[in-house]
């Protein structure tokens, strides 16, 4: 979301328009499996590129009671399993400061691709005294067989993959199709950001940046898809990058506030070695 920042210094007013790029997280450290296992995941709200406010999970304008997510389910071979009671509240550690985010665990039991979807209660942005709301999917893949990568969930906003999240060389490609509520969504604005920091699942925490960004338009990649809602990006380096179509869901309005409901796909990319 883009903000406009007025300083005061001196007796002068300096303006600035700067995006700060709001990301929901379904972060697990690795997304193609040779082997079924237990997945570590983590749910954060944040700034993956730069890092520099960790945001409080559920957080209301009229509330200090912090809402859990609406849902979180799995969708293996066309099979849903409910997830919320999976969910534990942890306290996220980024480099600026430490916000409230939940931890779970997913058996990846059986080959093929294993789809997790969370639906984030909304989210009072105070500098935009607006809501956000971003529904997210990570996709994660055993022992390469290809099963529901593809499928669409029937989310109020979604990313649906033409390419396989889990199986991105570095220097290729990763395309999508936005849809608001099964509907392809024309010229969607999309926000693109690299995951600049490994994660510690342990620790609960954000690592040191890893790469500097030349100037602040490389922090957050804007790209728009076309009149088919489509999208192509090529991936440049490998790990994880996040697309988030903004405002792509119907719902514009949440207690009374303007609400941007946001479609998140995490892919993961690998260098050829």
């Amino acid at each position: 979301m883009k903000k406009l920042i007025v300083t005061l210094a001196a007796g002068s007013i300096f303006f600035a328009s700067t995006a700060f790029a709001h990301f929901q997280m379904l972060y697990t450290p690795e997304s193609a499996l040779t082997k079924g296992g237990t997945l570590q995941l983590r749910h954060v709200f944040t700034h993956p590129f730069a890092d520099e406010h960790t945001m409080d999970m559920g957080k209301q304008h009229d509330s200090q009671t912090l809402l859990k997510p609406e849902a979180f389910y799995g969708v293996h071979k066309g099979k849903k399993t409910d997830l919320m009671g999976t969910l534990k509240e942890i306290s996220f550690k980024g480099n600026a400061n430490a916000g409230q985010a939940f931890a779970s665990e997913y058996r990846a039991r059986g080959m093929g691709d294993h789809v997790l979807a969370m639906v984030p209660a909304p989210y009072y942005e105070a500098n935009e005294d607006a809501y956000i709301q971003q529904i997210t999917k990570t996709i994660v893949n055993v022992a390469g067989l290809p099963t529901d990568w593809d499928s669409e969930l029937g989310l109020k906003a979604e990313i649906v993959p033409l390419t396989k999240p889990y199986a991105i060389w570095t220097g290729s490609t990763f395309s999508g199709i936005v849809k608001s509520a099964g509907k392809p969504v024309p010229f969607a604005e999309i926000e693109v950001e690299y995951l600049n920091h490994d994660v510690d699942v342990e620790k609960n925490a954000m690592g040191p940046a890893n790469v500097k960004a030349p100037q602040d338009s490389f922090v957050t990649i804007g790209i728009k898809a076309d009149q088919d809602g489509k999208f192509t990006f090529g991936i440049p380096k490998a790990g994880w990058w996040g697309f988030a179509a903004l405002g792509a869901g119907p719902d514009t309005e949440y207690k009374g506030k303007e609400l941007s409901q946001d479609a998140v796909i995490w892919v993961q990319a690998r260098d050829m070695k």
